[in-house]
């Protein structure tokens, strides 16, 4: 995980491991409810709401959220949020 400042945004970069992410798949796993290939029901590892929670929470703040996939499989997913009205200038 990382932090920083960016063109006057707050930005919060995650990195995980896992299957390689087709490009194809990358918006719709910001869907509720949606885990890649046969992982999709039924499954010990989540229900599908993690990414769909994380890009509302950033929509409602007026941010952003950006998900790329890694070669070596996993995802890094970038959040960057606006300062507030109420935030002094950064």
């Amino acid at each position: 995980m990382t932090t920083r400042l960016s063109d006057g945004e707050a930005e919060l970069s995650v990195a995980n491991t896992g299957p390689v992410v087709p490009a194809y798949d990358l918006e719709a796993i910001f869907e509720p409810f949606r885990r890649l290939r046969t992982d999709r029901v039924r499954s010990d590892r989540g229900t599908g709401l993690g990414l769909s929670i994380v890009r509302a929470t950033a929509q409602a703040h007026k941010g952003t959220v950006l998900a790329e996939p890694r070669e070596e499989g996993g995802l890094t997913v970038t959040v960057r949020l606006p300062p507030s009205a109420s935030s002094p200038p950064l």
